[in-house]
């Protein structure tokens, strides 16, 4: 098991976003010995010590949640480690196709405005023939000793996606289903992952352990 370095000391919250499935992440933290606060209180998530945004449908009602809780400059304006999970992760960079019929045919006019924590775009994926959504484990390769430390290369985690960021300048891990795709992305204090850590096993529970201890 992965151990939490001075996790009493910490002060961890998960942005209630109002689109995500907060219990599984927080039982996993949980089970690693992090008290863990869930809040949309802006003063509560400034004084984090660590911030996970969490979150699950689509980017269209996630930012529409995020905006009615006015939460967008707090979000922006955090310099502690702050990890997205799966559409977490999409929400922190600039735009998403996951909005019209029309983006799928590469049109942006349409896109989704995201929180621009970093650059990029969510595009629905290309798959060549395979089944979307992208649901189950695979394998992920990077070149991290930071949140990926003491993870091995191909390691399985666990995805249910049908839009990702393609791998870019700030892609921090690679997966590849019929193309390749951002599974982690960075940049400065902001990271994000595509598959959920907390659904990933033991693989998972280290990934966590790592940010926790960043």
């Amino acid at each position: 098991m992965p151990e939490i370095q001075k996790s009493q000391r910490q002060k961890i919250v998960i942005v209630n976003t109002g689109c995500a499935n907060i219990s599984s992440v927080r039982f996993a933290l949980e089970r690693l010995g992090v008290t863990v606060e869930v809040s949309d209180d802006k003063d509560v998530i400034t004084r984090a010590d660590k911030v996970f945004l969490p979150g699950v449908g689509t980017a269209a009602a996630a930012m529409a949640s995020i905006t009615q809780k006015d939460l967008s400059s707090t979000l922006q304006s955090l310099t502690q480690p702050v990890l997205g999970v799966c559409l977490g992760m999409q929400l922190m960079v600039e735009s998403s196709a996951e909005g019209s019929l029309e983006n799928r045919l590469g049109d942006t006019q349409d896109d989704i405005p995201c929180l621009s924590l970093m650059p990029g775009r969510v595009a629905r994926m290309e798959t060549n023939g395979l089944r979307l959504p992208h649901m189950g484990w695979n394998t992920v390769s990077h070149n991290d000793d930071t949140l990926f430390k003491g993870i091995p290369q191909d390691t399985y985690f666990y995805f249910v996606h049908s839009f990702a960021v393609p791998e870019y300048a700030h892609t921090l891990a690679s997966c590849n289903y019929g193309n390749p795709f951002s599974a982690a992305i960075n940049k400065d204090n902001f990271f994000g992952v595509q598959f959920h850590p907390e659904r990933s096993s033991d693989a998972g529970a280290q990934l966590l352990t790592n940010f926790v201890n960043l």
